[in-house]
């Protein structure tokens, strides 16, 4: 069997925080959005990610033209659960109520959901499930210390996918997926001081680092993938990416001779949304007709651990 997107969904809080916010960190809405690409973010006000995850999964099922008691299994990638336990894809089931499915979650922060995509797959493709539901929801607002200029990247969301079975000649190609964790410091996410239950948990990214390795080790990824399936970059219609950084995907683009044009781009009315910028992405592509007339599409991810990986798909 062959493994397809049958279906996508988002879902993006309605709390919108605009670029002229974080000038009382020293930060500006003209080196933001010409830096990095955004010009705002959406934020939780009362949610979790849960939430933000299944109201993206109920969107992605419906437009699959499914049903919930059809999905086998459910995959969330997520770095900013609910709790430590039980899952955020457990409380995603219950939300859904889609108890004939079993469900977990995924870490590979901005890695996530192409991850939870190659897993996804591998249940379809060898007739484990026939529909699979991956969702990447991450609420970094939880996590980000607002009172630092780093504090301008992210934003939270959730993208969904439904990964089902089909015999016709279409779908997921191939993968590329790696981890070194020599550069695990590069961004981490700290526990709370157990001596302080008043501790915070903030991210800390070391931007040098992880702009020098996306830039590096993500062109190799897919000059190596395409190699691997006899495929040119020529061929590419439309590459979605994860949406860390304008200047990022710039230099990506560049290195494989990719047309920028082709290089589909959300971040600035969402920023990063770490595990959620895969699937949001491809869902507004697809909303603006630009899958319509593709015949094969190009994925990148690059995140903490480090992570990073692409994907070959042929949508028809």
């Amino acid at each position: 069997m062959n493994a397809f997107i049958s279906g996508t969904g988002m879902y993006v809080p309605e709390k919108v925080i605009p670029n002229t916010y974080f000038e009382k960190v020293g930060s500006s809405d003209e080196w933001i959005f010409n830096t990095l690409g955004i010009k705002e973010r959406r934020v939780v006000r009362d949610e979790v990610t849960s939430d933000l995850a299944a109201k993206a999964g109920r969107n992605a099922i419906e437009d699959a033209g499914l049903q919930v008691e059809d999905i086998d299994l459910i995959i969330v990638a997520t770095s900013t659960p609910d709790k430590q336990a039980p899952s955020s894809a457990c409380y995603v089931q219950d939300k859904l109520k889609a108890y004939g499915a079993a469900a977990f979650d995924l870490s590979a922060v901005c890695s996530g959901a192409m991850f939870a995509v190659s897993v996804g797959c591998q249940f379809v493709e060898n007739g484990t499930y026939q529909n699979v539901l991956v969702i990447g929801a991450d609420t970094f607002s939880q996590i980000i210390d607002w009172s630092r200029r780093d504090s301008v990247f992210f934003g939270d969301g959730a993208g969904a996918m439904v990964i089902s079975a089909t015999e016709e000649d279409k779908g997921f190609i191939d993968f590329n997926l790696f981890s070194d964790g020599r550069g695990a410091n590069h961004f981490t996410i700290e526990n709370k001081e157990p001596d302080n239950p008043d501790s915070q948990c903030y991210f800390y990214m070391d931007g040098k680092e992880i702009y020098n390795g996306a830039t590096d080790l993500v062109p190799k990824s897919i000059e190596a993938l395409l190699a691997k399936n006899n495929f040119s970059i020529d061929q590419i219609d439309l590459m979605v990416p994860h949406q860390p950084s304008i200047g990022i995907l710039k230099s990506i683009a560049k290195q494989v001779g990719l047309p920028f044009e082709k290089v589909m781009t959300n971040m600035d009315k969402y920023a990063n949304t770490s595990g959620g910028t895969i699937p949001i992405a491809l869902h507004e592509a697809i909303e603006q007709g630009r899958i319509e007339n593709a015949k094969y599409i190009l994925f990148a991810a690059v995140g903490a651990g480090m992570t990073w990986g692409t994907a070959l798909y042929k949508v028809k």
